[in-house]
């Protein structure tokens, strides 16, 4: 896929999509879909032929700081339906084969031009070493992470919840980084962050939490991003 800008969104009134009730759908249902229907994010996805609406988050962060760069290998964990790892294809020139980018998840993901897609949870034992494998047995200069447990609705259970596989792509990171990496990976305000942000402040030079425009106002999500990994990989896988 050739990348194309997304043009300036939310800067036209469209009119409202309103969902009518009925048709078995609960009020949360109706919600969520007249949410969808009236995103300019979802619309402009479709339009440019990204998966998700993500895709923009990942754009806005790479477009500040200037983190995928061709030639890159590049982790994308948790990552269906795929729209991050399309951008980090774009803009590692991994279509090119110049750089690399790996998919990981349990569920089964579409191909993707210039991404290598694991069907796998990158929390099992040899997942380590299969991806340094696929990376050519070289490590990796960037893990990044958009995943989320699903949500049961409770607030702080669901931070929790999202702390845990924050805290678990950290590992993972820890152990695929080549020394300079970066790791980015999404969260939820809740409390909870110290021990995080503790950890990667000792591995990574400079830490940061960053709130896309993109994401939506009413949304609890940020994203960590950690720049200048300072450690050496773990022997072993």
């Amino acid at each position: 896929m050739v990348e194309r800008k997304p043009a300036k969104i939310g800067t036209a009134r469209a009119l409202k999509v309103r969902v009518k009730t009925g048709r078995g759908r609960t009020p949360s249902q109706k919600a969520w879909l007249e949410r969808q229907l009236n995103d300019p994010f979802v619309a402009e996805a479709k339009k440019l032929g990204y998966r998700a609406r993500s895709a923009f988050k990942l754009l806005e962060i790479d477009d500040k700081y200037k983190l995928l760069k061709p030639g890159m290998r590049v982790v994308d964990l948790g990552a269906a339906p795929g729209s991050w790892s399309q951008i980090c294809a774009q803009r590692t020139k991994a279509e090119e084969k110049r750089g690399r980018v790996i998919a990981l998840d349990m569920h089964g993901i579409d191909p993707i031009p210039g991404v290598v897609v694991f069907k796998q949870d990158f929390l099992e034992e040899d997942a380590p070493a299969k991806l340094i494998e696929a990376l050519g047995g070289e490590p990796a200069d960037a893990v990044l992470s958009d995943m989320a447990a699903h949500a049961t609705g409770h607030r702080q259970t669901d931070h929790l919840k999202i702390m845990a596989l924050c805290e678990a792509a950290l590992d993972f990171a820890r152990r695929v980084l080549k020394p300079g990496g970066f790791f980015l990976c999404k969260v939820l305000r809740g409390g909870t962050e110290g021990a995080l942000l503790a950890d990667l402040k000792r591995d990574f030079a400079v830490v940061r939490h960053i709130k896309p425009k993109s994401s939506r106002d009413d949304s609890a999500e940020l994203f960590v991003l950690a720049t200048g990994f300072r450690g050496e990989r773990p022997a072993g896988p």
